[in-house]
């Protein structure tokens, strides 16, 4: 009898795979990568900071969000509210007036997506720094 215990085989499921978010669904699809694909673009992000604390309507958050194009906010705006994340408000008058609000499902995400920004703004500096260590010693 042999007293060492034998290795274990390695598992072919990928260790991400594992991690609370991560696991694949039955068409393989994996929830995490699903969310940030329609979320995770820099212009989904500014949209929900931008409607976190009230309604606004379609101008104004143009306006507030710098470089974004009226056909890009267009396309972010209709992209959200098919994900179920903004409501659009038709106010019937002349002219009829347009208002984007967050949903209750936008309002769960937009918690996390500030506490993301929160962490790029106190690690920004450093990730420069390494990008620039890094650049020099590649060069």
């Amino acid at each position: 009898m042999n007293a060492r215990a034998e290795p274990r085989a390695a598992s072919n499921t990928p260790l991400l795979h594992t991690a609370p978010g991560f696991e694949p669904d039955g068409r393989g699809n994996c929830p995490m990568r699903e969310v940030l694909d329609r979320v995770g673009d820099t212009w989904s992000l500014l949209v929900v900071i931008n409607l976190q604390e009230r309604p606004v309507r379609f101008n104004a958050l143009r306006r507030a969000i710098e470089g974004i194009s009226q056909r890009m906010l267009t396309v972010t705006l209709r992209s959200l509210e098919r994900d179920g994340l903004v409501a659009r408000t038709v106010r019937p008058t002349t002219p009829p007036e347009v208002e984007y609000a967050l949903t209750e499902l936008g309002h769960s995400i937009a918690g996390p997506i500030g506490a993301l920004g929160a962490w790029a703004a106190e690690n920004r500096d450093r990730m420069r720094a390494a990008r620039n260590a890094f650049d020099a010693a590649a060069a």
